[in-house]
């Protein structure tokens, strides 16, 4: 009997079949290797519950300090204002001359006084902050016309006779009647009429008439 069932303890072992009390063969006994990328279920957790991630054993990752961009404040725009402004110029008056034939030789008199005249001008002017960066003149117009002196030049031959007798008293520093005892240094035959002022007292006895 020994010989059987040992027998038959043989053939069950060569067959592969289980022993009845539970242990585990060699071939059954090697696990089955693990799938790459898939977390192996920890005891006790039900299966397709995510593992539990012991956060204390996980070290902070380094955060990178944000760079901040230095603030470059773009330059402003300069201020640009534009005016209109009025100014005023003087327009100096002119001068004629003419002849006239009833004055001395040589003789001036104004005739027409002269008045000068007045241009007034209108600018553009450009302030660029505050300073003064053009000037563009664009009206120009005459608000008074000057006035033109007119100077009178006399042109008459000078008399060498005194005007103060009719008949030719010649003018000098004295005057007297020729053949007289005067010293002159000029003399004059008479008679000589006085028709204005005896100034070399010719007049003798003031009848009007010298060197008579």
């Amino acid at each position: 009997m020994l010989f059987c069932c040992g027998g038959l303890g043989v053939i069950g072992l060569v067959a592969g079949e289980p022993e009845q009390n539970g242990s585990t063969s060699p071939v059954s006994a090697e696990r089955e290797p693990a799938v790459a990328g898939t977390p192996a279920t920890a005891v006790g957790q039900p299966a397709g519950t995510p593992p539990s991630v012991d956060v204390s054993s996980v070290a902070p990752s380094a955060v990178a300090p944000s760079a901040v961009a230095p603030s470059s404040s773009a330059p402003s725009s300069p201020t640009v204002e534009k005016r209109t402004v009025t100014e005023t110029a003087t327009i100096k008056y002119g001068q004629r001359t003419v002849e006239d034939p009833n004055l001395a030789e040589g003789k001036r008199v104004v005739r027409t006084k002269g008045v000068n005249g007045v241009r007034t001008l209108t600018y553009q002017v450009t302030i660029t902050d505050g300073v003064q960066t053009g000037k563009k003149l664009i009206k120009s117009v005459v608000t008074k016309q000057p006035v033109t002196q007119v100077v009178a030049v006399g042109t008459k031959p000078q008399s060498t006779c005194d005007p103060n007798y009719s008949g030719c008293v010649p003018i000098a520093s004295d005057v007297d009647c020729a053949g007289g005892s005067g010293n002159g240094p000029a003399y004059v035959s008479g008679p000589v009429r006085v028709i204005g002022s005896d100034i070399y007292d010719l007049d003798r006895d003031g009848d009007g008439y010298a060197c008579d």
